[in-house]
């Protein structure tokens, strides 16, 4: 998915974004709050990791702004604050979860990946489809039990339209949740993309369905799903 970072030490803000790059996330970073505000307003991310204590803006006005633009996207906010106020006020702002600093990087993905989940309406890190499985926690594809392997890419661009299935994905949207601002990607990546993970789903009781001119749908071929999704 694609995140926003919000953050001004250096480097943390390295070590969080090459974890969740790796992991497959696209990662945008700001360092301030005044170029974090600037950005949420033209750009939509699935999540924006918050830090309260920013230059320039803190954590809260830009947290503050968005709910007050109608901005629904979950909010991870960071603090090094021990006060049981800062954290009651951030929920009350608007936040969706906070974290205290230090923090031990599996619960930071956890986390995430609940807000992420809770944002495309799924109640389980689990898909399952007939024989097909995907587990977003375990970031493992199976059908009949095997693994199919998928790079992060791949991985997360069935993330995307598993978060969706049966409602037609646009490419913008696709595109926006794959790819970063930094990220090189041609015209063609998305195609190039959906035409691997097509093979590699090919004996699997899915299939990705072009909708021409408007972008993919994920389809149970079975007719129907086993698992909470």
């Amino acid at each position: 998915m694609r995140l926003l970072l919000v953050e001004d030490n250096a480097d943390l803000a390295d070590a969080i974004i090459r974890r969740m790059r790796r992991n497959g996330h696209a990662v945008d970073w700001q360092a301030d709050g005044m170029g974090a505000a600037s950005v949420l307003r033209y750009q939509s991310f699935d999540l924006v990791v918050l830090d309260i204590g920013l230059p320039k803006l803190d954590g809260m006005r830009v947290l503050a702004g968005m709910r007050e633009r109608g901005d629904s996207t979950p909010v991870l906010m960071l603090t090094a604050r021990d006060g049981i106020e800062d954290r009651v006020q951030a929920l009350d702002v608007g936040a969706d979860d906070y974290l205290g600093k230090p923090f031990d990087f599996r619960e930071f993905e956890a986390r995430c990946r609940v807000l992420l989940r809770r944002g495309r309406g799924q109640a389980s890190e689990v898909m399952q489809i007939g024989s097909f499985q995907f587990d977003n926690a375990a970031h493992r594809v199976s059908l009949d039990g095997e693994v199919i392997e998928l790079p992060n890419r791949e991985f997360r661009l069935l993330e995307i339209l598993v978060g969706r299935l049966g409602q037609v994905v646009g490419k913008d949207e696709i595109g926006k949740g794959l790819f970063g601002f930094d990220d090189e990607a041609g015209p063609n990546a998305i195609e190039l993309y959906i035409g691997r993970l097509r093979k590699k789903l090919a004996a699997a009781p899915v299939r990705i369905t072009t909708v021409r001119g408007v972008g993919y749908m994920l389809e149970a071929s079975d007719g129907g799903t086993d698992g909470d999704g």
